[in-house]
C-alpha cells in the first residue's frame, strides 16, 4: 500500500508532551512503532508521512514497509500496541462471561475506553480536515475490519453474553447500552479537549459504570453503590 499523504510537506516539529524519541539499539519494528506514536501525536494521521516516520524510526521507507503494509497498518499496530488495550479486554470478557463483578468490568471498560480516546483522539483528529484522505483511510479502515464502530460492537457482544446469563435485564439493549457507555468516553475526550483539564477517569469510570447499571442491571444482579453528589 503506498503512503496516503502528499510526500511535499514540512518536515514534523517536535512538540511539548510528546513520547520519546525512539532509542537506538531497539528492534526495529519497536522503534517504528515508538516514532509513528510520537509524529501521530504531534502533527496528526494526516500529515505523518511514512518517510517521516522511517526517518524518525532511523531506517530505511523500505524497512518500514517490510514491517507494515502502510499507514493504515501502522495507525492500527499503534492503537493495539502504544495505547490503552481496550479491543483485548473486551474480547477477554466476552469469552469468558459472568466472571468477575459485574460493576468491576464495565468500570474497567469505561476507564480503559477513557483513556483509550483520550490517546487517540488526537491523532486521528486531523483527517477531519482532508475530506479524501479522510475517505481513503476510512475504506483502507473497512477493508483491515477495524475502524471506530468495532469496541461498541465488541461491548455489545459482552453484554449480550451477560443478558443470557441473567446479569442483565432481559428487556435491555446490548447495543443501545455499549453506545451509551462508549459514546461518554469518547465525549469525554472530545468535549474536554480545549479545557485546562479532564474529568478524572477513574471517577469518571466508577460513575459511568453505576449509572449504566442502574438502567440494565437485574435486580439480583451486584451493583455499585450510587456515585457522590456531586458538590454545589
Amino acid at each position: 500500500m503506498e503512503p496516503l499523504d502528499p510526500t511535499q510537506q514540512e518536515p514534523a516539529r517536535e512538540q511539548p508532551g510528546a513520547p520519546d524519541r525512539p532509542a537506538a539499539g531497539r528492534p526495529t519494528r519497536a522503534r517504528i512503532l515508538d516514532a509513528a506514536h510520537a509524529l501521530m501525536l504531534t502533527v496528526g494521521l494526516a500529515r505523518a508521512t511514512t518517510k517521516e516516520i522511517a526517518k524518525a524510526a532511523g531506517c530505511s521507507e523500505a524497512a518500514l514497509y517490510k514491517h507494515f503494509d502502510g499507514k493504515e497498518d501502522l495507525f492500527i499496530q499503534v492503537l493495539h500496541e502504544r495505547l490503552p488495550r481496550l479491543t483485548p479486554l473486551l474480547r477477554a470478557l466476552a469469552a469468558e462471561p459472568g466472571r468477575g463483578a459485574l460493576a468491576d468490568n464495565l468500570t474497567e471498560i469505561a476507564r480503559q475506553a477513557a483513556q483509550f480516546y483520550e490517546q487517540s483522539f488526537p491523532i486521528a483528529a486531523s483527517l477531519y480536515a482532508e475530506t479524501q484522505l479522510k475517505r481513503r483511510h476510512d475504506q483502507a479502515m473497512r477493508q483491515m475490519g477495524s475502524g471506530a464502530h468495532v469496541p461498541i460492537e465488541e461491548l455489545a457482544a459482552y453484554l449480550r453474553a451477560e443478558r443470557s446469563l441473567g446479569r442483565i435485564a432481559p428487556g435491555a439493549d446490548p447495543f443501545a447500552a455499549a453506545s451509551l457507555l462508549l459514546g461518554a468516553c469518547a465525549q469525554r475526550a472530545f468535549a474536554y479537549d480545549a479545557a485546562e483539564s479532564r474529568p478524572d477517569a477513574d471517577e469518571f469510570a466508577a460513575r459511568l459504570a453505576a449509572t449504566l447499571l442502574a438502567g440494565i442491571a437485574t435486580p439480583t444482579a451486584e451493583r455499585p453503590a450510587p456515585p457522590a453528589p456531586e458538590a454545589r
